[in-house]
């Protein structure tokens, strides 16, 4: 099968290798807006993360497969690949960990609030912070209850909070969670929660799903955190909900415009923690995305053996 890879990983020699031996003819290009090494039409699988945003899909009339790097699928256009039968695969669980352990980081920190003392030790400055949050008893909402809501609900079991998951199915069997509702019950849910954690895919749907309405609807002196995708929340309505001191912190990893463009106000917030999308690295993705990718390479062309055969 004609295989075209991309830079979205970082493949060794050996991984090339491996997936020539499940009988695969690579062709590779390091940056997906670059020219393709391949004609389109000859291509049948691709393992990428932004290629279709370069490249026109349509041009790629015999493939049957797409693995994208990424655990999202806002990057591709999801509509066509549906009507083409076209088979797409995810990278489903291979950043959940990193990403969970770094909303509890971010919540420790916001709730300890550890950035000023980091700030009073580097002004060697000694004063002390009556103010300080502990966790158990506070409820906790993570909205978007997939891999990486399951992975956050594990670790908040052991701090003792509240726990409700939101999300598309109808019910929801969680040991981890003392309540389960379906993402219409949102608004209820917000009301009465401390803590709200966004862990779902962008969609049209979820696009602004946290604008100035449901910003308003939050507890006062609650905290935000997303490890989703920008585009979830309005940032100029949070900008301003965050003037008015509705937050007691608000931790972002990723925004509506990334990099974050240097007039943004959210820099300058003292209640805003920002990173630069890397909740997801850790020293260990990368060999479970390999691992997920060759696994499903190889039952994709197992398939495909039998069906011809």
């Amino acid at each position: 099968m004609k295989l075209l890879l991309t830079g979205a990983f970082p493949y060794t020699r050996e991984q090339m290798e491996r997936l020539r031996r499940r009988g695969f003819d690579i062709s590779f290009i390091q940056n997906e807006r670059d020219p393709l090494t391949i004609r389109p039409e000859e291509v049948e699988v691709v393992v990428c993360n932004g290629l279709f945003l370069y490249h026109d899909i349509s041009l790629f009339t015999n493939l049957s497969a797409i693995h994208l790097t990424s655990a999202g699928t806002d990057r591709v256009p999801v509509d066509y690949i549906q009507e083409k039968g076209i088979q797409l695969y995810r990278a489903e669980g291979v950043y959940s960990i990193p990403m969970a352990e770094w909303v509890i980081l971010k919540l420790l920190e916001i709730y300890k609030n550890s950035h000023r003392f980091y700030y009073n030790q580097m002004n060697r400055k000694w004063e002390k912070e009556r103010g300080l949050l502990e966790l158990p008893g506070k409820r906790a909402a993570i909205i978007g209850y997939g891999s990486v809501g399951k992975e956050v609900a594990k670790r908040l079991r052991g701090f003792g909070l509240h726990i409700t998951g939101l999300g598309r199915r109808a019910h929801c069997t969680n040991e981890e969670l003392d309540e389960y509702h379906r993402i219409d019950q949102l608004e209820n849910v917000l009301a009465k929660s401390d803590i709200a954690i966004l862990t779902l895919p962008l969609s049209n749907e979820t696009r602004h799903l946290f604008d100035e309405d449901k910003l308003s609807m939050m507890k006062e002196r609650s905290v935000l955190i997303n490890v989703s995708r920008g585009g979830i929340i309005d940032e100029k309505a949070l900008a301003q909900a965050l003037r008015e001191g509705r937050f007691l912190g608000v931790a972002l990893d990723v925004f509506e415009q990334e990099p974050l463009p240097e007039e943004s106000p959210l820099w300058d917030m003292d209640e805003v923690l920002v990173t630069p999308h890397n909740s997801f690295v850790s020293d260990r993705t990368q060999q479970r995305l390999f691992d997920l990718i060759e696994t499903n390479l190889t039952t994709l062309s197992k398939n495909r053996d039998c069906t011809v055969s």
